[in-house]
């Protein structure tokens, strides 16, 4: 029988990544991203090159019932989630209070909201089968608050506590849940924050999405709870426990800055 992963933000990235490294090991895809446009043109290009098939679920994870609407139509169409891939995200630069309101709700609906209630609606069809597996993309951004970024790094702490909370739910089941959290990754991610021109994007070392993807994969496949790719940011999370906070949080800020 053949599996299926769900991954969204499924058009750039990482989660694109993700969608090519599922399609070669023989699992059919939904692919779900606010980019039509592009789905479609990775939906053709993959079931060329693959044989598997993709569906496509063109949808903005901000709008409100946009988790509860892909559920539903999955299960309308009776197609079985084996993999959960929650990928999609985004990050915004500023001072907290100059930041528009619209775009730290949306933040916080793609972000948290959109990924707990996917998380909520198919684990319990994961539970109830006796198998599945679910990866939640965090960030090291997750173990230190983030001046200039202050909400998505809160939302990626979020994500963090609240996928190894999960982990240990489920550890007696045949249901694994692991986080996946990159440092600075070759992605949309940084232009779409406004980072372009922070010191972060010259001083730090970014790791290609495939690496990152290819890493996570096989933490998911061996049913690992945490998942840090790359050696740098291994080392930058263990200093985060020695380090003084206050300390850190300056070191943030000057990255984040121009």
């Amino acid at each position: 029988m053949i599996n299926t992963a769900l991954i969204t933000g499924a058009s750039t990235g990482i989660g694109l990544e993700f969608a090519k490294i599922f399609a070669k090991e023989n699992y059919d895809l939904i692919l779900v991203s606010r980019n039509e446009k592009k789905l479609n043109e990775i939906k053709n290009s993959i079931e060329k090159d693959y044989r598997v098939k993709v569906k496509i679920i063109p949808k903005d994870l901000a709008e409100k019932n946009s988790a509860f609407e892909i559920y539903d139509e999955i299960c309308k169409e009776n197609l079985k989630v084996d993999v959960l891939i929650n990928n999609a995200g985004f990050g915004a630069l500023g001072n907290f209070e100059k930041i528009d309101w619209k775009t730290q709700a949306d933040m916080l609906e793609v972000n948290i909201t959109a990924l707990t209630y996917l998380t909520h609606l198919f684990l319990k069809h994961m539970k109830e089968r006796g198998e599945g597996k679910i990866l939640n993309v965090a960030s090291t951004a997750a173990f230190q608050p983030g001046p200039l970024m202050a909400v998505y790094y809160a939302t990626k702490a979020y994500v963090l506590s609240f996928s190894l909370a999960l982990a240990e739910e489920t550890k007696n089941s045949n249901v694994t849940v692991t986080v996946l959290c990159p440092g600075p990754t070759t992605t949309e991610f940084q232009e779409r924050a406004g980072m372009k021109q922070t010191k972060i994007m010259r001083l730090m070392k970014f790791l290609p999405a495939d690496y990152v993807a290819n890493y996570g994969f096989k933490a998911l496949m061996k049913s690992k709870r945490l998942a840090i790719p790359g050696w740098l940011n291994k080392i930058s999370v263990s200093m985060v426990k020695f380090l003084p906070q206050n300390f850190i949080v300056k070191i943030i800020k000057y990255l984040k800055s121009h």
